[in-house]
């Protein structure tokens, strides 16, 4: 098995500081909202105050868009014919690949999480989440020697458990697990492909994540924030008198979806929540996994956008893409501040307010072919600058390889 890990680094929470150098990235504490004080293993999944810090959560009219959990092949033929028209006009497939320069690939599908992330610890170490990176050995052995040397270098790393695991190579939350003890983290480790890498990443113990879109053509100045998606974890309040599996099929939304919450608490089905008890459903901040998605983009303000602008230009050639950030209060993130980067995506990154559930099907489209037309833009401008895109020998290996590993992952929490 190999681990990576760098020695843990104290650094200012602003944007001011100078980026730490290549041999100082930090595995590392970054901000207070990284906080190494964790939930109680026991609460993780069931939160006293469910969606604490996020704007009100609106639960009035229906509890999902019609078209909100169609299969890819149903939902994609517009966006996908459009990408081709682009393609086309511009005279390349890949052009995508050259939007985000310092990004393998761009960022646009196989990419490698951690290399994304180590870049971002290099020049924004105050705002990003620590982790370490561990790759599976080809030839198994000792799953426990893994778990053990996994803690190990977690502990050099200044990271204790809970932690949130995840696939180096994946998208829309798959194989993404809470490992509350060594157990879970053997467990993961066991279920986990071989010769594939795994991140082990600080859990951000706050109830608030956003999905923060930004976009910059190159020689702009300033780039701005395009798309906001505010993520709520679905909750269901025990009455005392129903059972965990009622619970779930009467609510009005959680009970359209029972496929993708019951099997995620077997254990506990028919027990029964207390009075007022808040049972959190899912882990995973994706809309694929469970996740409800609002369109926060009208809540952006100027020191928000400023924040995030300053954070994305110290990333060098980083154009276009998407944080996955978590926060204690939505209003302090507002404010330019108060927030953690989880996630860096790149040219691949979706705008996920489309899946609030009042946004019609012909608005999804536009949004998203607006968003086509953004990153071909980009990428067109880049290849004029001197960068070029992505090798096919290259891409279709990547693509198979993230394509081969998906199905073999843990279940999502």
């Amino acid at each position: 098995m190999t681990i990576i890990a760098f020695p843990a680094a104290r650094v200012p929470a602003h944007l001011s500081e100078p980026p730490a150098t290549a041999t100082a990235i930090a595995i590392a504490t970054a901000t207070a909202t990284a906080s190494a004080t964790a939930p109680s293993l026991e609460t993780s999944h069931v939160a006293t105050h469910p969606h604490q810090g996020m704007p009100p959560f609106d639960e009035s009219g229906k509890p999902l868009s019609f078209f909100e959990f169609w299969p890819m092949w149903a939902f994609y033929p517009p966006v996908m014919l459009y990408a081709v028209w682009l393609m086309l006009r511009h005279r390349s497939v890949l052009l995508p690949t050259a939007a985000n320069p310092s990004f393998p690939g761009g960022g646009f599908f196989g990419e490698s999480k951690a290399d994304i992330l180590t870049m971002a610890m290099r020049y924004i170490p105050q705002w990003v989440a620590p982790f370490v990176r561990v790759t599976r050995p080809l030839q198994l052995a000792d799953v426990q020697a893994e778990c053990n040397a996994a803690l190990a270098t977690m502990a050099a790393a200044g990271l204790a458990l809970p932690v949130v695991a995840k696939p180096d190579l994946g998208c829309r939350g798959a194989g993404v697990k809470l490992m509350r003890s060594p157990a879970d983290v053997t467990a993961y480790l066991q279920a986990f492909p071989a010769g594939a890498t795994l991140l082990l990443q600080r859990l951000v113990p706050f109830e608030g994540e956003a999905g923060i879109f930004y976009c910059r053509r190159p020689g702009q100045a300033q780039g701005r924030i395009v798309s906001i998606t505010l993520k709520y974890f679905p909750h269901v309040i025990g009455d005392g008198k129903r059972t965990l599996r009622q619970l779930v099929v009467d609510d009005p939304r959680a009970g359209k979806l029972q496929h993708l919450y019951l099997k995620r608490h077997l254990q506990r089905l028919d027990g029964v929540p207390a009075q007022g008890e808040a049972v959190r459903l899912a882990f995973a901040g994706s809309h694929s996994r469970g996740a409800i998605f609002r369109d926060g983009t009208a809540l952006v303000t100027p020191q928000m956008e400023a924040a995030f602008d300053a954070i994305s230009q110290r990333m060098p050639e980083f154009h276009f893409g998407r944080f996955d950030v978590r926060f204690a209060d939505f209003a302090q993130v507002q404010r330019g501040s108060g927030f953690t980067i989880v996630e860096v995506n790149g040219a691949g990154a979706e705008s996920t307010h489309i899946w609030d559930r009042n946004t019609s099907l012909l608005q999804a489209w536009r949004d998203l072919m607006r968003q086509y037309r953004w990153l071909f833009e980009i990428g067109a401008a880049n290849r004029k600058r001197g960068f070029a895109v992505m090798r096919w020998a290259d891409f279709v290996r990547d693509y198979k390889r993230e394509k081969q590993l998906t199905p073999l992952y843990p279940a999502t929490d």
